[in-house]
């Protein structure tokens, strides 16, 4: 499997370098995308939650906007 790459750009002399991710690199990139993924997911969760909340109520979200604004 081969790792992604970084693109280097130095505008000072405007050189372009591209290079397979080393190790730490592409170790510390896995653990962004979980973390990314996961962040991802809960806030679909949180959604999904409040969206059934707001049908055990019985409320769209409009109406439970207003009822927060009127009080």
């Amino acid at each position: 499997m081969t790792k992604p790459m970084i693109r280097i750009h130095n505008t000072e002399i405007n050189e372009v370098i591209d290079r397979e991710m080393t190790d730490a690199e592409y170790a510390q990139y896995e653990i962004d995308v979980a973390y990314a993924n996961a962040r991802a997911e809960a806030i679909v969760q949180a959604e999904a939650n409040k969206a059934a909340l707001l049908t055990r109520l019985g409320l769209t979200a409009d109406e439970f906007k207003t009822l927060l604004r009127s009080t």
